[in-house]
């Protein structure tokens, strides 16, 4: 369930970053409706698998708090993907080595 958060919350902040690149006129105004649309399904199942994992991996209210917040400051997705990517490796079962 992780992954697919991880994977999620990835997309979620490049198509963020997209709106925003087609309001400042970076890109054709021609993507609006379709990229807008699709960022905005991402955004809304993102929050649902926030509150699921959160509550899975036993997260603080604080760390619930900062994924909030970087689905909404442009550019920490990529602050967000270094904190799921440390939980995610904290997790792994350790192999045994003989």
């Amino acid at each position: 369930m992780l992954s697919l958060f991880r994977a999620l919350s990835f997309a979620e902040g490049v198509s963020y970053v997209m709106i925003l690149s087609i309001s400042m006129g970076l890109l054709s105004r021609d993507y609006v409706s379709m990229i807008g649309m699709t960022h905005g399904i991402l955004f809304m199942i993102y929050l649902v698998l926030l509150a699921v994992v959160s509550e899975k991996e036993g997260w603080s209210k604080q760390a619930r708090g900062g994924l909030f917040i970087a689905s909404i400051v442009p550019f920490a997705f990529i602050g967000a993907e270094l904190f799921l990517r440390k939980s995610s490796v904290k997790n792994e079962p350790l192999s045994s080595t003989s």
